[in-house]
């Protein structure tokens, strides 16, 4: 997220000192094309060279920085490639081997030069002396001094034929030539407040700190301005919605007078009936306490004449689909139409199927869209929706393709919010005369911190009630040497009728990662172990059509045993499989794992989660015991987002929204809530950031944007 705003953007990067035409390109490979650019290029490390020792001095284990004279360099030839350099380093009181591989021209350097060597490196024991491997180091000369060297060393993210020392001499003439020309865009008012320094005193000291108070110091402050462009864009985002004409759905005329609690399957139809008559006759059970509190509180933001932006949260079998049901069907009895798009084709044809199964009891027709449809199907379904006889249309991307118009448009909902970009919902959304109301549902619980960067424009409702009759999943983490006993239990669960998932981190061997491929086990399986049963093979590279009939297949028991790869993640709903059986279970995230175990525990029986894996690091035990102690996604989610970051959490088209470069989502939780206060209090005062004073937050705000025009992006 970039909060440059400097005049100083107008220098261009091969004319700050240092750098030159020869490495222009190098430095446009880093996003590095002015002297702002630079300035903003943040430090990954810090290296504290102030130690230099004398040689005899020297500890095994601690990075020091050496100075001495090159006595002799050794470049002994190999068959295997480069002779590695050895430099002996002395200083009157010792000798040191500094070792270098695979980089010949150092040793010509070395054996060319005239004076003394100062480097740095770890320690360690040699085979007859002391070695530093691969130190970075320079060559003194007569005029040099070895004061810029031996200090708190800044070491940033480099590119091939970017060294170190050519970035810290540019930062140099970065800090020289663009420093000044840095506009602070906080107000004092918002400094003084959160205790920020100035802009130009973090930039000075991000790159040329005196101590790691003074690093702390400045990098709060740019991770504040980071924060804080995200949440103005969010909280001009919420203003902005409440600005928009929506929809004013008549619900109250047509909701009745009952509330949730006295909705039961028993409820019979009357003429004049109530929508909580029929939503009671329209579902098969009974909505948890949880479920009538968020349909209510979507049916509330409906009735409101402002557009709906309404996020559900809630793990897996909560029962989101018989809360988007309640919403859909409001809409349709006040006159509108309905969409619900889904992340993938099998994830829209089942939920195709149990919608289906709501509501044309009712007399609400249900169409699907799907790429997968040929021309004739294509036609009849653009038909139903554009003439307004189909209410509710279901699908993938496929809804967002030129040449499908609706007739009337007034709710949106969109399956696995993370899956969609903005520009999709954005897309949708114009496809309705009015703005329509937007449901979003999502399985994937999402961390307070990171829900205030991607969501924090939405309104969010928490589905924290399972069904009851739930039984929770049973999760057990086993070692490959306990896989036959594993299978003997599965084998014990398929006698009694169940059905059984094993899930594969790859679909083939590969000798690199040596890790169990779904080819390979089905093979195993349908061959060896499981030979008397049956047993399917799903994975991501077969056609759309052969994954459909597999799926199928198993849904309907002609297949006991479901070999696959993660591809059966989401939407896959089959309440006979009660065991799940995850292969080098190490190998997947926890979220993944969370998602994953939710394929059973679908059903009346007992269901079970077995995790095979030799963890063998730190991260991979806590995630594992971690699965084995809770179900409750939203802890899982907290752990899995302290043990990875945002990016791997939501997968690489949203860890794009949330990329700082002093920012740190998962440990600046503070910094962030601290941001969010201000963009709140700032935006409430100065909904248009008119002000004055307020110049520099709109810079900030529109390059957060992405462009100097305000666009709506919610």
């Amino acid at each position: 997220m970039s909060t440059r705003l400097a005049a100083s953007e107008s220098t261009d990067i091969q004319f700050v000192p240092g750098v030159g035409p020869r490495a222009t390109n190098y430095y446009r490979k880093l996003g590095i094309e002015t002297a702002a650019d630079l300035l903003y290029h943040v430090p990954r490390r810090f290296e504290d060279r102030r130690a230099l020792p004398r040689i005899r001095d020297l500890e095994v284990g601690k990075s020091v920085s050496v100075r001495g004279v090159v006595t002799r360099v050794e470049m002994r030839p190999s068959r295997r490639g480069p002779a590695p350099v050895r430099a002996i380093l002395s200083d009157g009181t010792g000798q040191i081997t500094l070792l270098w591989f695979n980089q010949p021209w150092i040793g010509k350097k070395l054996q060319s030069i005239d004076g003394e060597v100062i480097a740095y490196g770890l320690v360690r024991y040699g085979s007859h002396t002391l070695e530093i491997h691969s130190p970075d180091f320079e060559i003194l000369g007569e005029d040099d001094d070895s004061a810029s060297f031996t200090s708190i060393v800044p070491i940033y993210p480099a590119t091939e034929g970017l060294a170190q020392k050519s970035i810290r001499k540019a930062m140099a003439g970065a800090l020289e030539v663009g420093l000044g020309g840095l506009e602070d865009p906080l107000p004092a008012s918002v400094r003084k407040k959160f205790n920020l320094v100035g802009l130009q005193e973090a930039i000075r000291q991000m790159h040329r700190p005196e101590s790691e108070a003074d690093y702390e110091i400045a990098r709060r402050r740019l991770a504040f301005d980071e924060f804080l462009a995200i949440q103005l864009l969010v909280a001009v985002r919420r203003a902005e919605s409440k600005r928009e004409p929506g929809i004013s759905f008549p619900i109250k005329s047509i909701r009745g007078a009952q509330s949730f609690s006295l909705f039961g399957p028993e409820t019979e139809w009357a003429p004049g009936e109530s929508l909580a008559d029929e939503v009671a006759r329209m579902l098969p059970f009974q909505l948890t306490g949880a479920q009538q509190r968020v349909v209510n509180e979507i049916w509330e933001d409906m009735e409101t004449p402002l557009p709906m932006n309404r996020l559900v949260q809630g793990d897996v079998g909560s029962g989101k689909t018989a809360v988007a049901a309640c919403a859909i069907l409001a809409a349709v009895r006040c006159g509108y139409q309905a969409v619900l798009m889904a992340p993938t084709e099998i994830l829209a044809e089942q939920h195709a199927a149990s919608l289906r199964k709501l509501f044309e009891p009712l007399g609400i027709e249900v169409s699907v869209h799907l790429g997968k449809h040929g021309v004739r199907d294509r036609k009849k379904n653009l038909d139903l929706i554009q003439t307004g006889k189909a209410r509710l249309a279901i699908g993938t991307h496929a809804l967002i393709q030129e040449g499908i118009a609706f007739q009337k448009l007034g709710l949106v909902v969109i399956d696995e919010q993370h899956r969609f970009g903005v520009r999709q919902r954005l897309a949708l959304r114009q496809k309705a005369v009015e703005i329509p109301d937007v449901l979003v549902l999502t399985a994937t619980p999402i961390p307070r911190t990171l829900s205030m960067t991607l969501y924090g424009d939405m309104e969010t409702s928490l589905i924290d009630e399972l069904p009851p009759g739930r039984k929770p999943i049973k999760t057990h983490w086993k070692r490959t040497a306990e896989r036959e006993k594993i299978y003997a239990s599965v084998d014990t669960l398929l006698r009694e009728g169940r059905q059984a998932y094993f899930v594969c981190p790859a679909i083939e061997e590969n000798e690199k990662l040596q890790t169990q491929a779904a080819i390979d086990l089905h093979r195993r399986l349908s061959d060896e172990t499981f030979s008397h049963y049956r047993v399917g093979l799903l994975h991501g590279q077969m056609k759309p059509a052969e994954k459909e009939q597999v799926m199928n297949q198993f849904r309907s028991h002609e297949l006991d045993i479901l070999v696959a790869t993660v591809v059966i993640e989401v939407g896959v709903d089959v309440p006979n499989a009660s065991v799940m059986v995850i292969e080098d279970a190490h190998r997947f995230g926890l979220a993944q794992l969370h998602q994953i175990r939710g394929r059973v525990g679908r059903g009346s029986h007992q269901s079970y989660c077995i995790l095979i894996a030799d963890a063998s690091s730190e991260e991979s035990r806590v995630r594992l015991e971690t699965m084995v102690e809770t179900q409750d996604g939203f802890k899982i989610a907290e752990v899995d987002f302290d043990l990875r970051g945002p990016g791997d959490v939501l997968g690489t088209e949203q860890s794009g929204h949330v990329r700082f470069k002093a920012a740190n989502i998962v440990r600046d939780r503070e910094i962030l809530e601290e941001a969010r206060l201000a963009a709140t209090a700032v935006i409430g005062a100065d909904p248009d950031l008119a002000r004055p004073e307020h110049a520099g937050l709109a810079k900030m705000l529109g390059r957060a944007r992405g462009d100097d025009a305000w666009i709506s992006l919610s």
